[in-house]
């Protein structure tokens, strides 16, 4: 394996099998993948299914992750996998390379995508996938001078970072004329969250930045893909840190719905990660999940990122699971019903008449008569 100094890989603890087969986009040779951040679960699940498969992957490794003993753990599994002489795993270690990188320097993530392109010799797909969670309320993250850096950081992690991959890979993928970027976020881009006002600010920053992005870079033969999850999927798999929390927005008193108490719930089980009662602390934890629940947590998201990645005409946003189709499905209609109620107060700034307006209006009248026709149908069949 092509693995830089500092990421070597400890003892094995467990023996993993590969996942369920995924759904892979036809090609006629192995792709190369780059993920921004090869150390969550999600990460590790995929990347034994790209080796699998028979493609190459470049692993970004931050280094305040891979020198943390209980997260990196399970990635140096992998690495020993792939240094074994099991028949199912021959050749993986020459499929590899784990770079050691800090996605806020933008000196960093250009070396690390020369050093991709160098033992490799392109870049097909680059995965965007680090994350981590803030929690606390826009008042509680404004009290004190620390919390206050908690959203500097929140951005530094969930934007700049992956802006600044995007920034260096894109004149490799110019280059060769094709590319697939996919961003990893969740439904945090389209639903906000109470208690997630900073990670949710962070995630639509990242996301129009992509949006428009993907007119800049479509000439180029480069697609563009944002990929939303649940919000569980993400938050449980990577860091979360909690902000101290002021007693006026304590579930008891304040009935909001509260990330807080529905993450430390799930912190709590496990004495080692469970969170302290604390009006003045920061705290940082990883969950800690059993494998098997990891499994069901994740792979679903990782099927659907093999599915996609290098797709010939990948969808523009996919999201992943019925329940988070809902939601969004939910958002969106509220939108629309929105926009609609209120057309006249949109159109009643244009100076000019236009057929658009009159369709506009003529739409309006449209849905209004058809609400009207459903009342009166319900209010008939009532009786």
């Amino acid at each position: 394996m092509a693995d830089r100094k500092g990421s070597e890989a400890g003892p094995a603890r467990h023996s993993h099998s590969v996942p369920a087969a995924a759904s892979f986009p036809t090609h006629n040779s192995p792709r190369t993948w780059f993920l921004t951040s090869a150390l969550s679960p999600l990460s590790i699940r995929l990347i034994r299914l790209l080796l699998a498969h028979g493609d190459y992957v470049v692993a970004c490794l931050p280094p305040q992750e891979i020198e943390h003993d209980e997260r990196s753990a399970e990635f140096r599994e992998l690495i020993n996998e792939c240094k074994s002489s099991r028949k199912d795993r021959e050749g993986w270690k020459d499929r590899i390379r784990g770079i050691r990188c800090d996605g806020r320097v933008m000196g960093q993530c250009g070396a690390a995508v020369a050093e991709a392109v160098q033992v490799f010799g392109r870049i097909d797909i680059l995965l965007c996938c680090k994350f981590e969670a803030v929690i606390g309320t826009v008042e509680e993250l404004g009290a004190t001078p620390a919390t206050r850096n908690l959203v500097r950081d929140q951005f530094e992690t969930i934007f700049f970072s992956q802006v600044n991959f995007i920034k260096a890979a894109l004149p490799q993928l110019r280059a060769q004329h094709t590319g697939h970027i996919i961003i990893l976020t969740s439904i945090g881009g389209h639903i906000g969250t109470p208690g997630m006002s900073i990670y949710t600010a962070a995630t639509w920053a990242l996301e129009g930045f992509c949006d428009s992005l993907a007119y800049e870079i479509a000439p180029f033969n480069i697609k563009v893909t944002i990929v939303q999850p649940n919000k569980e999927i993400q938050s449980l798999t990577n860091k979360i840190i909690f902000a101290p929390q002021m007693p006026f927005y304590d579930s008891e008193i304040n009935p909001a719905p509260s990330m807080r108490d529905i993450l430390a719930n799930v912190l709590n089980v496990n004495p080692e990660t469970a969170i302290e009662q604390s009006e003045d602390q920061i705290q940082y934890r990883y969950p800690r999940l059993p494998s098997a629940t990891l499994d069901k947590l994740v792979m679903e998201t990782v099927h659907a990122l093999t599915a996609i990645g290098g797709h010939e005409n990948p969808p523009a946003r996919h999201i992943v699971g019925f329940e988070g189709s809902i939601a969004v499905r939910e958002k969106l209609k509220t939108i629309t019903e929105e926009l609609e109620d209120f057309v006249e107060a949109s159109l009643a700034v244009d100076i000019f008449d236009s057929e658009l307006k009159a369709e506009a209006r003529e739409g309006r009248s449209t849905i209004e008569a058809a609400r009207s026709g459903s009342l009166s149908g319900g209010a008939g069949h009532s009786t």
